[in-house]
């Protein structure tokens, strides 16, 4: 059974840093792509990050470009998404989605993962 666990979410100062964290089973990690979506309040989910360990290939959305950096652990099969200068606007519930069959072009659309974790909350106070 795949199952994918986002952990690492909680209460931080704008400004402050978090690190979230996906921890997957069930399937071969390294054939896997691994994406972090999220969703505030009132709107449409989105991509924040993705990466293909197999490809090299790493995307992430303009608006945190510079402040967060995703990394995979192979030997974990977890993958990480390490957010800095968060802002008011980083607000939402964030998850992890994997699949073995992403085409790196759509890397960043929802509809390429077919495999979902519950999300974590991330909340960015003034």
């Amino acid at each position: 059974e795949v199952q994918l666990q986002a952990s690492g979410g909680g209460l931080v100062q704008a400004g402050g840093s978090l690190t979230l964290s996906c921890a997957t089973s069930g399937f071969t990690f390294d054939a896997h792509d691994v994406g972090w979506f999220r969703q505030a309040p009132g709107k449409e989910r989105e991509a924040v990050s993705c990466i293909s360990s197999s490809a090299g290939t790493i995307y992430y959305a303009d608006s945190v470009k510079g402040r967060f950096t995703i990394s995979s652990d192979l030997a974990k099969n977890t993958v990480s998404l390490q957010m800095n200068s968060l802002k008011l606007e980083d607000t939402a519930v964030y998850y992890c989605a994997a699949d073995d069959s992403v085409i790196l072009s759509s890397m960043r659309y929802q509809a390429s993962y077919e495999y979902w974790g519950r999300g974590t909350l991330v909340t960015v106070s003034s």
